[in-house]
Parts: structure tokens; C-alpha cells; sequence
């Protein structure tokens, strides 16, 4: 399915792929080198997932498992 990752104050996609989960599609932005600061992330579904080197500064992580998330360098 198509899931998009949104600027959280301006809604605007900043980036869209082809995922199972929300979880799997941040992680191939991660992946990616996509720009994830003031990225929308909250309630999501990130246990587990590799984060390392992502740039989530000013995105809304509130209410986000982050439990046994790998975020070094993050």
C-alpha cells in the first residue's frame, strides 16, 4: 500500500512509498537519506526499527513506540 510521511505543521508529503507498515516505510526513508525532521511520526509503530543516522530532529514522536528502536545517530 501507499503510505506517505507528512511535514507535521504543514501536512505537506515529505516522502511516499510502497509499504506493508508505517513502521516499514520510515525505515526505507531512513534508509534512503530522506529529510524526516518535523516529520509526523505520532502513534507510530516503530518498535524494532533501524533509525540509525535519521534526521528526526523537530519530528512528533509523541505517543510512538520507540521500544528496541536502534536511533544512534539519529
Amino acid at each position: 500500500m501507499k503510505i506517505e510521511i507528512k511535514h507535521r505543521f504543514t501536512l505537506a508529503v515529505i516522502f511516499s512509498t510502497e509499504a506493508t507498515s508505517v513502521k516499514d516505510a520510515v525505515v526505507i526513508a531512513a534508509n534512503e537519506g530522506a529529510d524526516l525532521s518535523r516529520a509526523d511520526l505520532s502513534g507510530a509503530d516503530l518498535s524494532g526499527a533501524d533509525l540509525s543516522g535519521a534526521d528526526l530532529s523537530g519530528a512528533d514522536l509523541s505517543g510512538a513506540d520507540l521500544s528496541g528502536a536502534d536511533l544512534s545517530g539519529a
